[in-house]
């Protein structure tokens, strides 16, 4: 390196990184404005405050154009760093400044990127600090499905009759046996109703039946909102509604068909007759639950877990079994504290280090890694992260679980490095009045270890 090419390296890393203080002296005495000016313009930006009357269009479009705007920042910055400063080197140099944002004055975060081909750490900050994950506990609740149920379980849900039938009517009941599909709708009660339909009756001399043996009689997860709008946790559903024997009653009576007695709880028995049988793969109900980090499709998915064995599924046993895949992960189960399976609950507790170790066993089973990470919505493309890091070299090479709560911010999952290796990675921002200035962190922090 010549003298003369010395300070222009300086003031070119300066833009992105709020580099050492020698190089801010020396700047800031050189051009105090224009120093001034930069600083304004790679700080981290707190989430805009819209008003009810803004076009929620426009809100959109301004946060796309921050993103771009930190893009461009960082762009310019990493060409300077990659003259001189080798990967992983530099991305440590620019985390390392981005976490003297003013915002971690008033707010923690736990940090930790894993490289899973090196299998090393390149970067660890508050690793092991016990944080809210919000969403990205579905990581948890995803790989330990996927580990112990296979990626050819199904769910499923079933219609039976009891009784014997004459010409015009069933004298016995309908039961139906729930096994929590979330996303049992139309055609699925459309199979039912025709499955019921075969009987060639127009009468229901009995009642419909709901079986609800699959799990426990607990209607919400441990420690959600009690002002939030939960869904309620029962194995029979319809339109991710506890409304299903309402809506069989209704359309069997579109159909022709009237059931004269009233609705009940209890078990098939055993000379009952199958009359239809709807099932769902764990591929598309874990799709939805990561992509679009639908919460209901998480708690359906951690009650399978809790029915491994053929038990009554339980949160209880759900996370016995979630333990025994950490353990697996390499991790302490005990250090963690388990409430639920979507992240909805405020007495969840895990770490960045935890989180990552989780995503380096699944990239380790090789059964199991290719379902999982498809499922995780890509940066740019799809699902939570459609509107975010829409650019070069972030853009379809991220792929993650976002997280939100309030005050919660996190985002887990891998990319790949410019060395061509696979990374995991976790950020855990909390204590965040505004989502969108972690969110910011975030996504400079994943532009930081891909470029």
């Amino acid at each position: 390196m010549t003298q003369k090419t010395f300070p222009y390296i300086l003031s070119l890393l300066f833009l992105v990184v709020l580099t050492n203080c020698i190089a801010q002296d020396k700047i800031s005495k050189k051009a105090p404005a224009a120093s001034k000016k930069v600083e304004a313009q790679i700080a981290i930006a707190p989430e805009t405050t819209v008003n009810d009357s803004t076009d929620a269009l426009n809100a959109e479009a301004a946060d796309l154009a921050l993103a771009d705007s930190l893009a461009a920042v960082d762009s310019l910055g990493n060409d300077s760093i990659n003259m001189e400063v080798p990967y992983p080197e530099r991305a440590v140099l620019k985390i390392d400044n981005l976490l003297k944002d003013k915002i971690f004055e008033t707010s923690q975060v736990g940090l930790m990127v894993w490289d899973l081909d090196a299998d090393s750490v390149i970067y660890a900050y508050n690793e092991k600090q016990l944080l809210r994950p919000a969403s990205t506990m579905k990581v948890l609740t995803a790989i330990t499905a996927l580990d112990q149920l296979g990626t050819k379980y199904r769910y499923s849900t079933s219609i039976y009759s009891v009784g014997e039938c004459d010409s015009t009517s069933l004298h016995g009941n309908l039961y139906v046996k729930g096994g929590m599909d979330p996303s049992f709708s139309n055609y699925e009660m459309d199979c039912f109703i025709e499955g019921v339909a075969k009987l060639h009756v127009d009468t229901i001399k009995g009642k419909l039946v709901a079986d609800l043996s699959f799990k426990d009689d607990k209607k919400f997860g441990e420690g959600w909102c009690w002002d939030d709008k939960n869904y309620t946790l029962t194995p029979l559903l319809y339109n991710k509604k506890d409304n299903f024997l309402e809506i069989l009653r209704s359309r069997l009576k579109a159909q022709g068909i009237v059931v004269m007695d009233g609705d009940s709880i209890g078990r098939v028995p055993q000379n009952a007759v199958l009359l239809a049988e709807r099932f769902s793969g764990i591929e598309s109900i874990l799709y939805k639950m990561m992509k679009e980090s639908d919460n209901l499709y998480a708690e359906s998915m951690l009650y399978q877990i809790g029915a491994i064995g053929g038990k009554q599924s339980s949160a209880k046993n759900a996370q016995s079994i979630e333990k025994q895949v950490m353990k697996k992960a390499g991790l302490d189960p005990d250090t963690y504290r388990l409430a639920d399976g979507s992240g909805l609950s405020l007495y969840n507790y895990l770490s960045a280090e935890c989180e990552v170790k989780l995503l380096r066993y699944a990239y380790n089973n090789k059964k199991i890694f290719g379902t999982f990470c498809q499922s995780l919505p890509s940066a740019g493309v799809d699902g939570t992260l459609k509107k975010r890091m829409k650019h070069e070299p972030v853009l379809d090479n991220v792929r993650a679980k976002t997280g939100t709560l309030t005050g919660v911010s996190s985002l887990a999952g891998y990319c790949i490095s410019p060395e061509g290796h696979m990374l995991a990675f976790c950020i855990i921002n909390q204590s965040m009045m505004r989502a969108q200035g972690a969110k910011n962190f975030q996504d400079r922090v994943c532009m930081a270890i891909c470029k």
